[in-house]
């Protein structure tokens, strides 16, 4: 099946829906793209990663876990 011929069957479809459900439709395929495009974004930095240590990771996600979710109110 042809990519032209796919849309055209999607398109078809939608076009059988009520508006809330073409707006779930719509929602549904933009998180398909945006997953896409973190996924993608992922593999451009996973060379970077290759050069850490395991401790050193961890070490990382404990501090931002312990330090990046403090609010200090007094510093504004």
């Amino acid at each position: 099946m042809s990519t032209t011929s796919v849309k055209l069957e999607i398109s078809e479809e939608i076009d059988t829906l009520p508006p809330e459900d073409q707006r779930k439709v719509l929602d549904f395929a933009r998180a398909l793209a945006d997953r896409r495009l973190r996924a993608q974004g992922k593999e451009k930095l996973r060379p970077f990663a290759q050069g850490f240590d395991l401790k050193d990771l961890e070490a990382m996600r404990k501090v931002i876990e312990e330090d990046c979710e403090r609010v200090d109110l007094s510093e504004w």
